[in-house]
């Protein structure tokens, strides 16, 4: 009997010292810091907005993991009124390039830099600027810190992304903005 609780003792020490992290992996699996020309949880202004011409906000990234490959940014209204719009993707964004500019979004699969763009919910490779049908929405702007680069496939959607980048995440970050029509 002394023996069973003694192997069992000696295999939870060590399923329990296999499973810790070091302060290293601690440290470097913070979340991500998401910036942009507004504050989290405030209005996004309205140059961002389909009424403003659909110019793509600066997009900076902080705090990213020294082993992540690439990133993936996906801008969405949970608030719509029939399913989760989805206004931006972009992907296999260099963790080194850790800012988007204003005005990068053109409609075109491929960006500068290798940065290419996902089909948003208009079936479109482009930035589509808040216009809510009624009352204040949502946009998250979400970026995720993963451990591999997507392939150049120009017909990834919202759903292929997340499906492909689900078991890649090292870290992740959001900011939202509010907008309503005036």
């Amino acid at each position: 009997m002394k023996r069973k609780i003694y192997i069992f003792s000696l295999l939870f020490l060590l399923s329990f010292l296999i499973g810790c992290k070091t302060n290293k992996d601690v440290k470097e699996n913070k979340e991500l810091k998401v910036i942009s020309d507004f504050e989290n949880f405030s209005f996004i202004p309205e140059k961002f907005s389909y009424k403003g011409g659909n110019i793509s906000p600066v997009v900076k990234v902080k705090n990213i993991p020294s082993q992540t490959k690439s990133l993936v940014l996906i801008v969405e209204d949970p608030d719509a009124p029939f399913k989760k719009f989805i206004h931006w993707i972009l992907f296999n964004i260099p963790p080194y390039d850790s800012i988007i500019p204003e005005g990068f979004s053109k409609s075109s699969f491929k960006l500068k830099d290798g940065i290419l763009q996902g089909l948003n919910s208009l079936n479109e490779y482009r930035y589509f600027g808040p216009n809510p049908p009624s009352k204040t929405h949502r946009y998250f702007f979400k970026v995720y810190a993963i451990d591999t680069v997507l392939i150049e496939d120009s017909t990834l959607t919202y759903e292929n992304i997340i499906k492909m980048i689900e078991n890649h995440i090292i870290s992740y970050g959001e900011l939202v903005g509010k907008y309503s029509k005036k």
